[in-house]
């Protein structure tokens, strides 16, 4: 048997606003996100007032992974009511980091896991998400928990 990484014993649960700091961080900390981010003390009132937003949002859950105390992850998960697929609803996925010192460790796979599991609870048809084409690795990992490139992904900015 090959040899696996340890799996940390770690505490996925709802982001707070005082958490906010080290999401900017883990969003930043990357050549995609260093060009997007504004990680700076302090952080520009424009991601307390998004956190805000998404805290009130009935159908999205901003949340963060725990280890020892430290924030080192994070993901936003949102379920999409629809008509198609005979109303079935969706949940997508956006803004999956881990922290690039416990990278490797199984933990995004863990904070996945608690995302699907999350979908499958919610009735889902598909959890989805997008991914940059830039992003090779990030490919490879969510291929190997079973996502596929089914669909072209667009996007217009505005």
């Amino acid at each position: 048997m090959e040899n696996q990484p340890k799996q940390p014993n770690i505490i996925i649960r709802r982001a707070t606003r005082e958490d906010v700091t080290y999401i900017v961080r883990m969003l930043a900390d990357d050549p995609l996100g260093s060009q997007r981010e504004r990680y700076e003390t302090p952080l520009p009132q424009s991601y307390y007032d998004a956190f805000e937003e998404i805290d009130q949002e009935r159908n999205t859950e901003l949340v963060v992974v725990e280890l020892a105390g430290e924030v080192i992850g994070t993901l936003q998960y949102t379920l999409l009511p629809g008509l198609s697929f005979q109303g079935s609803r969706r949940a997508q996925v956006e803004a999956v980091r881990v922290d690039a010192r416990f990278r490797s460790l199984g933990i995004g796979k863990q904070l996945m896991e608690w995302a699907i599991k999350r979908a499958r609870q919610q009735h889902c048809h598909v959890l989805q998400l997008t991914t940059n084409k830039s992003r090779e690795a990030a490919h490879r990992f969510y291929q190997r928990l079973g996502f596929v490139a089914s669909h072209e992904g667009m996007k217009l900015e505005l």
